[in-house]
């Protein structure tokens, strides 16, 4: 029996949250170098949140109207952005776990909504973000995802900081 709930224990599945910054890239580095382990049957499920289409208003309320082929063109690049992120991410992971299970999930929406959804869908052990170290004007306006992923998921959260580079 206690066989048993060691081997439930040492599959975790580990949801990375990346984005074209260098913060979340720090953040799957620091990762995969100091969290995944051989011990463990981890999986990493590298998640990214695509904006949803912005809707631009006129003074006088009323929407803009775009053509087919630039909305097509707008959903083009969002595709590829994702699609780069994504290549990134899983090269980093190639070349620093190599024999590590990833699974990749693209999804359209706010951020903040995206992770977490994400990481009760996929029951996760834990979420590993980077954390764009705003200070406190910015994350008032802008807010916060790591915070509110952190407030809202039922997992523990890991915020990984990149250390500020030293001044030249």
């Amino acid at each position: 029996m206690a066989e048993t709930a060691a081997e439930e224990k040492a599959e975790r599945r580990i949801v990375v949250a990346v984005d074209e910054g260098e913060e979340s890239t720090y953040a799957l580095t620091w990762c995969l170098t100091n969290l995944v382990s051989s011990n463990f049957k981890d999986t990493l499920f590298l998640v990214y949140a695509r904006s949803a289409p912005t809707v631009y208003t006129g003074l006088d309320g009323t929407g803009y109207m775009f053509s087919s082929d630039i909305v097509a063109t707008m959903e083009r690049y969002a595709n590829e952005v994702a699609e780069s992120v994504m290549e990134k991410a899983q090269k980093i992971c190639r070349d620093l776990a190599g024999d590590i299970r990833v699974d990749t999930r693209v999804e359209g929406g706010d951020a903040r909504d995206v992770i977490c959804q994400m990481v009760e869908r996929l029951n996760a052990d834990i979420l590993v973000m980077g954390s764009h170290g705003y200070g406190l004007i910015k994350r008032a306006f802008l807010g916060s995802v790591s915070n509110h992923c952190a407030q809202n998921v039922k997992c523990p959260v890991l915020i990984v900081k990149k250390p500020k580079s030293p001044a030249s």
